[in-house]
């Protein structure tokens, strides 16, 4: 036969009770001043921007291959300089140019190409930082098997000067020169 046990309804203790309003005002409290300072983090007037964006793809003007353009800052005037990260797929190139300025490439992912007119190819890998003096002619690009990413920064107002275009040949020439390195 089962047992019946009877328990006996004991009554809440005051002081537990009391304390349990205590940190439930507490913490009701504190949620309440985390999400007024939650309203100050963001200011919707900053201008935010990410080099992580793909960007756009990029016309095929002045190179071989694909290329998308992410124009992180451009014609800033305060600035007086523009940062554009660019990414070219393995076995892409752009055109010999000059810039009216100097030109700062950032390697932040990949392998490229570089070359300056009357110099040497040479490779360029993630962590490199090479700078092109104003009115250097030059051209750079993805290696042969290689994607690259990096970021140009160069000065405003002053368009890119396309003087040659890199045929496929000559590319070829390159990346056969520069795979024993």
């Amino acid at each position: 036969m089962a047992e019946t046990v009877i328990r006996k309804h004991k009554e809440p203790n005051k002081k537990i009770i009391a304390l349990k309003r205590y940190k439930m005002k507490k913490s009701i409290f504190f949620l309440f001043i985390l999400a007024s300072l939650s309203g100050f983090s963001q200011d919707s007037e900053y201008k935010v921007s990410s080099y992580l964006t793909e960007g756009t793809k990029a016309p095929n003007t002045h190179y071989l291959g694909e290329a998308w353009l992410n124009a992180i800052i451009h014609d800033d005037k305060e600035l007086g300089y523009n940062i554009t990260k660019a990414t070219f797929k393995a076995n892409s190139t752009l055109d010999w140019h000059r810039h009216g300025t100097a030109q700062v490439l950032i390697i932040v992912d990949g392998e490229a190409y570089y070359q300056e007119r009357g110099n040497e190819p040479v490779i360029l890998k993630e962590g490199d930082v090479i700078k092109c003096e104003k009115d250097i002619e030059h051209w750079h690009s993805a290696s042969k098997l290689s994607d690259v990413t990096y970021l140009a920064l160069y000065g405003g107002g002053q368009p890119t000067s396309w003087t040659e275009v890199v045929t496929q040949e000559y590319y070829d020439e390159v990346a056969e020169k520069l795979k024993s390195k």
